[in-house]
């Protein structure tokens, strides 16, 4: 097995990561946790992220700070990071993980449709940041990742309002790194390809899926998880000291 490299300036960094239970996410939590930070993270799904904190526990790694939350309630959102933070110290490294792509149909979106698309996918990217860049002034440094997605690249069809929330990502990294580039604080989007994870192949992987994936992507093989994570661990260690503002898109040469 290829061995990846290890990020000294992330050992016992304080890591806050949405939607950390499964996919992308449970990748980033275990990577971080390999690395020596101290995650904590959120989730709407409470039986897989409490075995995910057992599993990185079993391995011998920091165990990571599990809480419920509703990402859609950014007060509550906002209070436990607040809360975690009050515990084990302000925020190092933000990830901006969280999001569904659900399909639908352009002449069928409702306005209730549109908010709640937009209050999963889009809105809390702002809040958390508000949350953590207190805490990273103070510090004096910090690192913002936001996740996108390459479906606006792609001119992807089937989620328009998604489409729509992951294009706002890079608008929101490049005004966030102006404003917090003078306190120390890097932003910066991390824009995933295809990704399988378990709810992909679950819902839409099929094989034609499989042959497009061949078709489209310059590298051969599936993207997985642990190759998002790894971007995002680059970002977040001062190995990348100088990189804000930019958009890192990982998809295999897909766009």
């Amino acid at each position: 097995m290829t061995e990846l490299a290890k990020f000294g300036s992330l050992r016992g960094k304080r890591v806050f990561v949405t939607g950390g239970g499964s996919g992308i996410g449970e990748a980033l939590v275990t990577a971080f946790a390999e690395q020596g930070a101290q995650v904590a993270f959120v989730d709407i799904v409470r039986e897989p992220s409490e075995a995910l904190v057992e599993k990185i526990k079993a391995a011998g790694h920091p165990a990571p700070l599990f809480r419920h939350c509703d990402i859609t309630d950014i007060p509550a959102l906002q209070k436990t990071i607040a809360d975690l933070a009050a515990d084990i110290g302000d925020f190092d490294v933000l990830v901006n993980n969280a999001a569904n792509d659900q399909r639908h149909n352009a002449e069928e979106v409702t306005l209730e449709y549109w908010n709640n698309r937009i209050a999963i996918n889009q809105r809390p990217m702002f809040f958390t940041c508000q949350s953590v860049i207190p805490g990273m002034k103070k510090k004096g440094t910090g690192s913002i990742i936001n996740i996108s997605s390459i479906s606006f690249h792609a001119k992807g069809a089937g989620y328009p309002v998604y489409a729509t929330c992951k294009s706002a990502v890079i608008g929101l990294t490049r005004s966030l790194a102006r404003d917090l580039g003078g306190s120390g604080i890097r932003v910066n989007t991390v824009t995933p390809g295809w990704v399988m994870t378990q709810r992909q192949l679950d819902l839409w992987v099929d094989d034609a899926a499989k042959q497009e994936i061949t078709r489209m992507q310059c590298l051969p093989g599936m993207l997985m998880p642990q190759h998002i994570a790894s971007m995002v661990l680059f970002l977040a260690a001062d190995d990348s000291a100088m990189c804000t503002a930019q958009e890192f898109i990982v998809d295999a040469g897909w766009v």
